[in-house]
């Protein structure tokens, strides 16, 4: 099948129901698959597929509990592998150029430690931050916000039931920060806060707390032999997670790190010619063209 974009709802060997859409020609092969961030947002990496949709065919999801994905069960790591596992066979994919950011870099990681066989390349965007690299992130947070804007989001997080309005202030609050620019970061996070909606807040905090039981850092010595050659990863150096989280993981996982001057957690908002040139080549040398 060839088309310019392609959209599907289908049903998981559990029952939960992925929506996914596709851009650009999907009968080339290998495809890339888009893994989006949260845990518990919908997909939002809408701006980075047309980058590349050109050179490969692009897929991307909702996670299940997201946007149009609906689900209401147990949110576990094991099972949004699989779901990608399955999502691959129902496109008919046998091998894939994942790209993940935030969360989808662990999503990324933990699919490459289970079927490894099934992955071409790997770029991991804005993670996986491993080690204590929250110390860092909540100290530049604080650099960034007020004492009233501090105040006012703790005060928000802990009503019991926030109203629209309420919920998309304290999503801008927690998101500006993300971003190199403030003034801009501000306008990005209540663009966001309206689009990015409804926050999964119970898959969230379940797959928080598995992560915590079983981090990610106690894999990484297979998680090194698992991963494909072609793996890189991408940061912006102004994110308040620290940079040097990922440096620490260049090292440890022998692997090459770019850096982004200009750009905080979403690079291709402040830096998107630096992005899109960086994905093209990626795209390219993993389709070996």
């Amino acid at each position: 099948m060839t088309s310019t974009e392609t959209q599907g709802l289908v049903s998981m060997t559990d029952g939960a129901r992925l929506r996914w859409q596709a851009s650009g020609d999907t009968t080339r092969r290998p495809a890339v698959v888009l893994l989006h961030g949260g845990p518990g947002l919908p997909d939002y990496l809408g701006d980075l597929a047309p980058m590349v949709a050109d050179l490969a065919p692009v897929y991307r999801y909702d996670q299940r509990g997201t946007g149009r994905s609906p689900w209401q069960g147990r949110h576990t790591f094991a099972r949004h592998v699989e779901d990608l596992a399955e999502l691959l066979d129902v496109w008919e994919v046998r091998e894939a150029v994942l790209i993940g950011h935030s969360y989808g870099t662990d999503l990324a990681s933990r699919f490459c430690l289970r079927h490894s066989d099934r992955v071409a390349a790997v770029l991991l965007m804005c993670g996986p931050f491993v080690g204590d690299w929250r110390t860092g992130d909540r100290a530049e947070r604080g650099r960034r916000t007020s004492v009233a804007q501090q105040e006012r989001l703790r005060a928000l997080e802990e009503l019991p039931d926030r109203t629209e309005e309420q919920e998309v202030e304290l999503l801008t609050l927690a998101w500006f920060t993300d971003h190199s620019d403030p003034e801009r970061g501000w306008r990005w996070a209540a663009r966001a806060a309206r689009r990015r909606r409804p926050v999964n807040w119970s898959m969230n905090a379940e797959l928080g707390r598995e992560g915590r039981a079983d981090p990610l850092d106690e894999h990484l010595a297979e998680l090194r032999a698992h991963l494909p050659v072609r793996t890189e990863l991408l940061g912006g150096i102004d994110d308040p997670r620290p940079v040097s989280a990922l440096e620490s993981l260049s090292l440890r996982l022998a692997l090459p790190l770019t850096r982004i001057e200009g750009a905080g957690h979403e690079p291709w908002l402040e830096q998107s010619d630096v992005v899109r040139a960086h994905l093209r080549r990626f795209v390219q040398d993993a389709m070996g063209t």
